[in-house]
């Protein structure tokens, strides 16, 4: 983790294999695959977030075969003890603003994994996600305020838009915890 509690691209791949497994045993394989799919629909194709081995959660004891012995494609893996505190921790972890594709990626994983977290955690995550799009509404319209008629303006007061948008979704989603 980066010193501010954010997760590392690395990190992020560990919460969607942790996060994958703690909702059922899955095969090495599948695992794989549904990693690569999600995080490259979400953050595009990247070498740093998908070369990353799975092989590491074994190795760590995060996860484990089913059947005992070594990983392979054809393994079915089981998180451990070790692993869903492990998942705990990527997951109550801070975004980092201003939002770019691992904070994206971490984004979305919080959002798929939301309802592994117990209902305080889940209300900690969406407070401090609100919070995040503050900080960066904040961060844009200060830099939109010295700009007028210049294409930058218009796409700044789209990104505005947008995070406005992503502010009260979150804080509707407060609402419903």
């Amino acid at each position: 983790m980066y010193r501010d509690n954010t997760l590392i691209p690395t990190e992020a791949i560990r919460l969607a294999a942790l996060g994958s497994l703690a909702e059922g045993d899955k095969q090495y394989a599948a695992l794989a695959s549904d990693i690569r799919y999600f995080v490259a629909r979400v953050a595009g194709p990247s070498l740093d977030l998908l070369g990353t081995s799975l092989e590491l959660l074994s190795y760590e004891e995060l996860a484990v075969p089913v059947d005992g012995g070594t990983i392979q494609d054809s393994s079915v893996l089981q998180i451990t003890d070790s692993g869903r505190e492990m998942f705990h921790t990527l997951m109550t972890s801070n975004v980092r603003a201003p939002v770019n594709d691992v904070s994206k990626l971490v984004i979305a994983l919080k959002m798929r994994f939301m309802h592994l977290l117990s209902e305080d955690d889940k209300r900690d995550q969406v407070d401090m996600l609100s919070e995040m799009c503050e900080v960066e509404l904040a961060r844009l319209r200060e830099l939109r305020g010295g700009y007028d008629r210049e294409p930058l303006a218009q796409w700044l007061d789209l990104e505005i838009a947008q995070l406005n948008e992503r502010f009260d979704w979150f804080r509707n989603l407060d609402a419903e915890s």
